[in-house]
C-alpha cells in the first residue's frame, strides 16, 4: 500500500531543495565576477537576473517551508534527484540570455551535461562566447563533479544526520570522514589542491606553447576543471585537439585520470595509505579494461593503417580510450573522425570503454569498476563453487579502502544499477535509430550520454530531434544519480496522485 505523503513531507522537500539552490546562485557570483572584470556587461546583465531567480526561489521556498523537522531516506533521495532539475532549469538562464542557444531546451541540455559532468553540448559559436559564460560552463562541471548537493553541504547545511540522505541520493556513499559535512569538505579539500597543482601545470604548458598569460591561466583553469570533472568541457569548440600539444595531453591524461578516482580513495593517499592504489578492487579493473580497449581500438586502427607511425597511433588512440573510460569526453580528433577514420571496431571499443566508466564516488560516470571487480568476483566464486565438494564452503573477498566479503546483497545490488544502465543505453541506441541515425552510432552517442562522458561521433546537434534531446537530459540525469534517487522521486510523484490517506 502506497502512503499519500504529508504537508511535513512537502515542507521538509521544499526547504531542503530550496538549500541546494541558494548553492547554484552563489555558485553564479564567480561567472557574474568574471563578467566584471572583464567589462561584459551584457552578460553581468544575464547573471544578475539568474542569480535573483536562484535567490527568489531557494530563499522563497526556504520561507514557505518552515519545518524543523529532518530528512528521511525518501526525503533525501527526492531532494537528490529533484533539485537537480530545478537547479537545471534555473542554471540555464545565463545560456539561453547570452544568445547562443538556439532553444531553452538547448540551454537546459548544456546546464544538465554540465551538472552531470558528461560534456555534450548544443550552444552554438562557443569560440566567440563571452568569458564570463565560459567560467560558468567549466564551472559547472567542476562543482558537478563533486556534486551540486555537496555544494550546499558544504556551506549551507548543518551536520544533521538527514544530511547524509541527500549525500547518498547523490550517488555517493562513501564517508571519508564521521561527520558527512565533514566528508563534503574534505571532498572540496582534495579538488581544491589539485585545482591549483593542475591549473599551474597547464597555464605553465599554455605559456610555452606561447599563449599570452591572461588566456593562459584561463584555459589552463577551464581545462582543468573539464579534465578533474571529467566533464569533458573545453574553451574551444576543438577540445583538447586545439593545443596540438604532446605534453598537455599527457597533463590532461593524469588529471582525468586522478578525477576519475574514487574520492575515498584519493582521502586513503591523502592520509598515507598510498598502497591503496594497487591494491583496490576498482584500479586493477579499470587497468585491465583499459588496456583490453586500448588493444582492441590500436589493433584495428593499425590494420586499417589510419595512422603513420606507432607513436601518432598510440597517442591517438590511448587519449581517446582514457577520456572514454574516464568518461571524460576531452578528445584530439575530430567528431566525425569516430565514423570515418576508426570505423565500427574502433567505435565499438570507446563505446565499451565509456560504457564501465571509471570509479563509483567519483566525478565519473557509467557501470563503475567497483561493479565490474564485483560481478567477476562473483563468476568466479561460482566457477570455484562448482568444481569444489559439495561439502566445501566457498567465500570471497574484494578489497575496496579494506576487504570485503563478497555477499548476495553486494552481487544483487551491483546486478540491479548493471542492468539499469544497459537498458539505458539500448534505449538510447534504439531510439537515435529509428530516427535514422546509423545503430552504431546511435549506441555510441547514446552511452555516451548515459555515462556521463561526453564524446561525440555527430549525432549531438542542435538540429537533431527534440525528443532525442529530452531523452538524452534524462538518460545524463539518471546515470549520474545512478537511478536510485530517480526512481525515488518517481514514486513520491506516484504517490501524490494515486497514495492512500
Amino acid at each position: 500500500m502506497i502512503l499519500r505523503p504529508r504537508k511535513e513531507d512537502h515542507l521538509v522537500i521544499g526547504r531542503y531543495t530550496g538549500k541546494v539552490i541558494i548553492g547554484v546562485g552563489l555558485l553564479m557570483v564567480i561567472p557574474l565576477i568574471t563578467s566584471i572584470v572583464f567589462q561584459e556587461w551584457d552578460t553581468v546583465v544575464d547573471f544578475v537576473i539568474s542569480i535573483s531567480a536562484c535567490f527568489i526561489f531557494g530563499f522563497g521556498t526556504q520561507l514557505v517551508c518552515r519545518t524543523e523537522r529532518d530528512l528521511n531516506w525518501s526525503h533525501g533521495l527526492v531532494v537528490a534527484s529533484g533539485s537537480w532539475i530545478v537547479a537545471t532549469i534555473l542554471g540555464a538562464l545565463p545560456h539561453w540570455l547570452s544568445g547562443h542557444e538556439g532553444t531553452y531546451l538547448d540551454a537546459m541540455f548544456d546546464l544538465m551535461s554540465g551538472y552531470t559532468t558528461t560534456g555534450l553540448y548544443l550552444l552554438q559559436d562557443l569560440d566567440h562566447i563571452s568569458y564570463g559564460l565560459n567560467m560558468w560552463r567549466h564551472l559547472l562541471t567542476y562543482a558537478g563533479g563533486q556534486g551540486i548537493v555537496v555544494i550546499a553541504l558544504t556551506f549551507l547545511f548543518k551536520g544533521t544526520a538527514g544530511a547524509y540522505k541527500v549525500y547518498v541520493g547523490e550517488g555517493k556513499d562513501e564517508r571519508l570522514l564521521p561527520n558527512v559535512v565533514q566528508t563534503a569538505r574534505a571532498i572540496w579539500l582534495v579538488s581544491l589542491t589539485w585545482l591549483v597543482v593542475g591549473t599551474i601545470a597547464l597555464f605553465a604548458t599554455g605559456l610555452a606553447l606561447g599563449q599570452e598569460p591572461v588566456r593562459a591561466f584561463l584555459h589552463g583553469l577551464w581545462v582543468f576543471m573539464g579534465a578533474w570533472s571529467t566533464g569533458g568541457f573545453a574553451p574551444q569548440s576543438y577540445n583538447t585537439f586545439w593545443f596540438h600539444s604532446l605534453t598537455y595531453e599527457t597533463i590532461c591524461i593524469v588529471i582525468m585520470i586522478a578525477g576519475s578516482l574514487n574520492f575515498a580513495l584519493h582521502w586513503a593517499v591523502w592520509t598515507g595509505k598510498r598502497k591503496e592504489i594497487v591494491k583496490n578492487v576498482e584500479t586493477i579493473s579499470f587497468a585491465i579494461t583499459l588496456s583490453l580497449t586500448t588493444m582492441i581500438a590500436t589493433f584495428w586502427l593499425a590494420k586499417s593503417g589510419v595512422y603513420p607511425d606507432a607513436m601518432s597511433l598510440f597517442r591517438k588512440v590511448f587519449y581517446q580510450l582514457a577520456s572514454g573510460h574516464t568518461t571524460t569526453g576531452f578528445s584530439t580528433i575530430y567528431s566525425r573522425a569516430f565514423v570515418t577514420q576508426w570505423g565500427p571496431i574502433g567505435l565499438i571499443a570507446t563505446t565499451i570503454a565509456m560504457a564501465i566508466g571509471a570509479s563509483a564516488a567519483s566525478t565519473a560516470g557509467g557501470i563503475k569498476g567497483i561493479r565490474m571487480g564485483v560481478m567477476f568476483k562473483a563468476l568466479m566464486q561460482d566457477v570455484r563453487t562448482a568444481i569444489s565438494p559439495e561439502s566445501a564452503v566457498v567465500r570471497s573477498k574484494y578489497h575496496h579502502i579494506r576487504d570485503v566479503a563478497l555477499d548476495d546483497g553486494i552481487v544483487r545490488t551491483a546486478m540491479t544499477i548493471t542492468i539499469a544502465y544497459i537498458g539505458l543505453y539500448a534505449l538510447n541506441a534504439v531510439v537515435g535509430t529509428l530516427y535514422g541515425y546509423d545503430f552504431v552510432q546511435a549506441a555510441f552517442e547514446g552511452v555516451s550520454a548515459a555515462s556521463n562522458t561526453g564524446l561525440s561521433c555527430g549525432v549531438t546537434s542542435p538540429t537533431m530531434p527534440a525528443l532525442m534531446k529530452l531523452l538524452y537530459i534524462a538518460a545524463m540525469w539518471m546515470g549520474r544519480l545512478e537511478f536510485m534517487s530517480v526512481f525515488a522521486l518517481i514514486g513520491y510523484a506516484v504517490a501524490i496522485v494515486r497514495g492512500r490517506k
